[in-house]
């Protein structure tokens, strides 16, 4: 049974960590409605996300080489710092900051109060709402060359406001990105790209801490599901940017709005813990 549910969480985490709807949210709610009833934790949580992340890696890899590259002939002066390519990188780098300082201030709070299905519903509600705002308020012109540094550390912060489950680290950026006047497109581009050193970053922290450390899932399990979420997730990327050019993102709203306001109603009729 601890790899049939493996094996669905994995698929959950592949399906929704790219989409704004907050996939460690969804891994919270779906460790509740599985036969054991429990929360998978967040170690399970974030390392299963490197499993998306290296999507992520993979499906971008021309454009991160090309990054990192210029990023590093900017540090020896090879490559101009005005270059596009190098200024990606260091607004990369910039935008991450603020996700590491929280996370390591708010620790104990990330793996415990914060993972209370109370506020999980809440922030899908109402994340869901300011997505809503965002997009149709939006001037939707600017595009990831227009990216100033003063942007990028906002973009941060949106992203760190992901720390708590419901959130949605996509959907965070995403929203402050259209807020700011970007193009769907742009804002989840960035989004991933921004996405890439905090993710590892916090996986691989998770991985080294909980090793040796008995969890709802053994060694086996959790890289089964991250091998999932590698493999649906990669399918995911393409999907959404496609989607994301042409359509609003009001279904992921609409979705968000009426998974929290369920979530309340099992919660108020004891149908799940919280």
């Amino acid at each position: 049974m601890n790899w049939i549910e493996a094996a669905v969480l994995g698929l959950v985490q592949g399906l929704t960590e790219f989409l704004p709807i907050s996939s460690s949210a969804h891994l919270r709610i779906m460790g509740e409605l599985l036969p054991r009833a429990q929360d998978p934790g967040a170690a399970f949580t974030a390392i299963t996300q490197l499993g998306t992340e290296t999507a992520v890696i993979v499906y971008f890899w021309r454009d991160i080489l090309r990054i990192i590259g210029a990023w590093w002939g900017s540090l020896t002066h090879k490559v101009s710092r005005h270059n596009p390519d190098a200024r990606m990188g260091w607004l990369v780098i910039i935008g991450t900051l603020p996700i590491v300082i929280l996370g390591l201030l708010f620790q104990e709070q990330i793996e415990s109060t914060f993972r209370s299905m109370w506020l999980v519903a809440t922030m899908l509600v109402v994340f869901g709402v300011i997505l809503a705002v965002a997009d149709a308020i939006g001037r939707q012109r600017l595009t990831l060359d227009r990216l100033t540094y003063r942007h990028g550390i906002l973009y941060g912060f949106a992203q760190a406001l992901a720390l708590i489950p419901g959130v949605s680290r996509s959907g965070g950026t995403i929203t402050a990105g259209l807020l700011m006047g970007y193009t769907r497109e742009a804002a989840a581009r960035y989004s991933f790209l921004l996405a890439i050193p905090a993710v590892f970053g916090s996986g691989l922290y998770q991985l080294y801490k909980s090793a040796g450390t008995p969890g709802p899932y053994g060694p086996g399990e959790t890289l089964l599901a991250t091998v999932i979420a590698f493999a649906v997730g990669y399918v995911i990327i393409g999907w959404f940017l496609k989607f994301v050019s042409t359509r609003s993102y009001g279904i992921f709203v609409w979705y968000r709005i009426g998974l929290g306001l369920v979530i309340f109603l099992l919660l108020g009729f004891g149908v799940i813990s919280a």
